[in-house]
């Protein structure tokens, strides 16, 4: 599945392409590779506290809100990877 990538930067404006790619559908969360300029290995789902995600290539992970709840989930995630 492929997307495309923005950054808005001060002077300019880059785009890339990305894509998903690995994806797979465990009992309680899912896995996938998400590959554009570099890669990230991610797992999302839900335990008995509610939603996660962790990417184990930057050691972090995190707490998510429901997973139409966009605004929540990005703070959290920005907070975790920096």
């Amino acid at each position: 599945m492929g997307f495309d990538c923005i950054n808005k930067g001060k002077s300019k404006t880059e785009r890339w392409k990305g894509r998903i790619k690995s994806l797979y559908k465990n009992a309680n969360f899912y896995e996938f590779r998400i590959e554009s300029r570099s890669s990230i290995h991610v797992m999302v789902g839900k335990n008995s506290c509610g939603g996660f995600a962790c990417m184990p290539d930057f050691g972090a992970g995190c707490h998510i809100a429901d997973f139409r709840d966009e605004f929540w989930n990005r703070e959290k995630l920005v907070q975790v990877l920096g």
